[in-house]
Parts: structure tokens; sequence; C-alpha cells
């Protein structure tokens, strides 16, 4: 898509916002809007899903809907303009008019001068991508031919003849410019991206620029006889991405599930992890729950063994306030932390997601209970911020809830330890000298070995347990 200028006041632009802290691009999901339609400030106009969770997105100006720049299931880097909003609707003015980005001298696209503050841009949510230490210098004599390009493009058009197709700009080793991702996308579809016209900054190739070019060659191979979709018609849906066949089926790693992988192999790969168990007998802790149900202090809310096991592990830490640290590998310290965010692991249709509880050393049980509560079921709804899964520092992993004994979870990136819970069960156990039925399960605590020596990893899940074992250490311990 080439960049225009909006030449008329009438039209603003809503660019994609940073929903999350440092987010660099976010798929947009679902469109609630249509060109023709009446928006408000404040009025949600699209749902989009960031590499953390699905964020819906609302507009901050009134208008009638111009134009939507991206069809749903596209994704869009931040700062691009995907929607138009005619803010005055009704007058006089015409449409706005599409020119060409204004050329620049040759000295100027050498070394340009922002008047724009460095750092962060604040945008609707959050602040905008920090801008990259590592930005590319531009190449000497490579911004003067460019501009030449364009200047040489606007004088053809102005003397009634046809302009040059734009060069393809290539790194000094003579490969188009382009990210990673792209080039990926590129090999996939079969793409050369030397042939390829880039609309990106400075010449970069989007991945907008790889589906224009793959979709001639699709329309061909399928029926060559089809004309190509007029520009003025809304982009169409990038190619269906979930291919399968007879023997297997491929999908696309983005989204949440792409910041899952990435996030658990630099956790597993980055900090030693350590994970010990223990089998309790939580037979009181049952019987605990059951009360609790009944207690009039706790109508309201969802009383489970989840919450007596969260709070068993908050009673732990402030007993071992150690263990809840964090690993600072730029400045070589260990960041000890006093205050706890307790992250519960949430499994939703986009994927496991690890919200957390803010502050959750500071509640009351039936405070615990209630955040508790509305953690999972804005989990569920797929409702949960970026936010809410950020500054977690130890967190718990119910897999009894699937039926399984026990795992060796492993750490959310920057905490220092995690609790996996699981499933409760009645089995023979020795009590009081005589083997009885009792409800058993087993805890695996996984903890960063560089933080965490085997001593105090051992005290915290032992005091875990503990409780459990005996839930009137809760008021003795507390």
């Amino acid at each position: 898509m080439t960049t225009m200028t909006q030449t008329s006041a009438r039209f603003r632009e809503f660019k994609m916002p940073d929903v999350g802290e440092g987010l660099t691009e976010a798929e947009i999901l679902k469109w609630f809007v249509q060109p023709g339609d009446t928006v408000t400030d404040g009025q949600v106009v699209c749902e989009v899903e960031t590499a953390k969770a699905a964020v819906e997105l609302p507009i901050p100006f009134d208008g009638v809907v111009h134009e939507l720049r991206f069809s749903e299931g596209t994704t869009v880097d931040v700062g691009q303009v995907i929607i138009t909003v005619d803010v005055a609707p009704g007058s006089e003015d015409e449409a706005p008019v599409p020119v060409p980005a204004p050329v620049q001298e040759p000295v100027e696209a050498a070394a340009p001068v922002s008047e724009e503050p460095k750092g962060r841009t604040p945008v609707l949510v959050g602040y905008g991508v920090a801008e990259s230490s590592t930005k590319r210098r531009p190449r000497k004599g490579a911004a003067a031919p460019e501009a030449a390009a364009v200047a040489a493009a606007v004088q053809a058009e102005l003397n009634g003849h046809a302009a040059p197709a734009p060069s393809v700009l290539e790194d000094p080793v003579g490969r188009p410019l382009a990210k990673p991702p792209v080039r990926k996308l590129a090999k996939d579809l079969g793409i050369d991206l030397a042939t390829v016209v880039p609309t990106g900054k400075d010449g970069i190739i989007t991945r907008e620029d790889v589906h224009a070019a793959a979709a001639p060659a699709a329309a061909e191979a399928v029926a060559p006889s089809v004309p190509a979709p007029s520009v003025s018609e809304p982009v169409a849906a990038a190619a269906v991405e979930v291919t399968s066949s007879a023997r297997e089926t491929r999908i696309p790693v983005k989204g949440v599930r792409k910041a899952i992988a990435q996030a658990m192999v630099g956790s597993a790969f980055t900090a030693p992890h350590v994970t010990e168990f223990v089998t309790v007998d939580v037979t009181r802790t049952m019987k605990l729950v059951a009360e609790l149900k009944e207690d009039k202090e706790m109508a309201g809310v969802r009383v489970n063994p989840l919450l007596i096991i969260a709070k068993a592990l908050l009673v732990a830490i402030k007993r071992n306030p150690e263990v809840n640290a964090a690993w600072d590998e730029a400045n070589q310290e260990i960041v000890q932390k006093h205050y706890v965010n307790l992250g519960i692991a949430a499994a939703t249709p986009r994927g496991l997601i690890v919200p957390n509880i803010k502050d959750a050393h500071d509640k009351t049980l039936p405070q615990l209970a209630a955040a508790l509560g509305e953690l999972v079921g804005t989990a569920r709804d797929g409702k949960t911020s970026p936010a809410a899964m950020a500054g977690g520092t130890v967190t718990i992993t119910n897999v009894g809830v699937f039926g399984v004994d026990t795992g060796t979870p492993i750490l959310n990136p920057g905490e220092s330890a995690i609790l996996a819970v699981g499933a409760i069960k009645l089995q023979p156990w020795v009590h009081k000298g005589k083997v009885k039925p009792r409800q058993v399960t087993t805890l695996a605590l996984s903890f960063d070995h560089r933080l965490v020596d085997g001593e105090l990893g051992s005290k915290v899940l032992a005091d875990v347990a503990a409780i459990l074992e005996q839930p009137k250490r809760l008021i003795t311990w507390a």
C-alpha cells in the first residue's frame, strides 16, 4: 500500500497504537465498523491481538468511517494508519486527494533533521516503540539515488509519461531490505524479494508488499482471465495461512502462541531450573474449603482449593522473602521484591497466559478470592490486558484440573519460582498410625537456581505443604 498524504482537514487518521510496553505489531482480529458508519469518541472500532493478548481499540474522535486500511487477519506494525475518519461529514470539502509524500533534497535525505522529541511517542494506550539504538545508518549515496528516482517519477507524471517502476533498495551485500519475518513469508509464498516493490519507510519491504506480489501470481494460476481488483477496493484478506493435506496441517505461529514459544525457550535456556516435589495430605484443606463456602464473609466469591493454595504460597513467601526476587543480568544484581504480584497460569482458546494479581500479599482471603475469580473470568473471555500480565513475581499453575498428578513447570520469564499443583485424589495414607483414605496431592516447585539455592527452595515448598496439611497455620504463621 502506497503511503499517501491527506490534503483535506476533514479526514483524520487513527494509527495502530502500542497497546503494551514495547510491542511492535498486532493482528487485526475483527472490525466492528465499516465505511460509512458513524463513530464517537471512545467507541471500540476493532479488536487486535498482540503478542500478549486480545485488545479492543477505541477511537479517540467523532466522525464517519471513510476507509479501513487493512482487512481482518492482517498483521500491522505499530504506528501504521489503520482507519481514516471523516470528522466533518457533509461539508463542501472534496474527498482527500492522495498526493505523493514530498520529495526531499539529496542532502536532507542523507541527514534528516527530526523536529520530534526523542524517546517514545505517546499513543492511545501506553507509549509508542522507543527509537532503537541499533537503527540502520543511512548509507552514503543511497538516499540520493532514491530521492532522484522519486523526483524522476514525479517529473515523468508532469510530462504525461508513465513513471518508471521504482527500484528495490538493496543492502551492502545486494539483498533487498526486509525484516526476517518478511523474508520468511516471501520464502514460504515462493516470492523473490528482488521483484517486490517496497512501500515501507526507507525502502523496506513489508508484509503487505509480499502479499501484493503473491496475489497476482495466485490469481493467474487459478483464474488467468479474472481481472485484478481495483486499488480503491478494500484490502484483500491475507492468503489462507492454515494449509492442510491428508497427512498434515500447518498453522502459522503468531500472536500469543508465538510469544509463549519465545518466552519459554528464553526462560528454559537462560534460568537454570531446579524442580522439587512433595506429596501432601490436604484432607483438612478440603474441609476448610467446604466450610468457607458456607461462610457469610465469603458470600459472592468463588472458594476452591486454589484459593487456599495461593494463600499458603503467600505466607511461605512472607516467611522466606529471599525467594521473591529477580535476576538483573545487565547490572549483575539480584533484585529482591518487597511485594508479590501473584501470577495464575490460565488456559485460554488463544493459548496459555499468565495474568497476575497485583500486590496479592496485602489482600485478605475474601479479597484474594474476588481477585482470583475476576482474573480467571477475564482470561477465559479473552479480555486480559497486557498490563495484567506484566510485572509478575511468582506464579501458580494448576495442572490438577486436567487430572495430572504433577509436572516440572518452566519459570515465567523474569520470575524466581513457579508452583505446580497436581490433582487432588483420594488415596490410602498413613494417618495417626493407621492406613486411611485421605485427600492427597503432589506439589512441584521450580525455581531459578541463580537466585534460590536448594535450602531456600526446600523451605518454601515445605512451608506450603505444611499449611495445606494444617490450614490453621494460616493464622499462626501469617
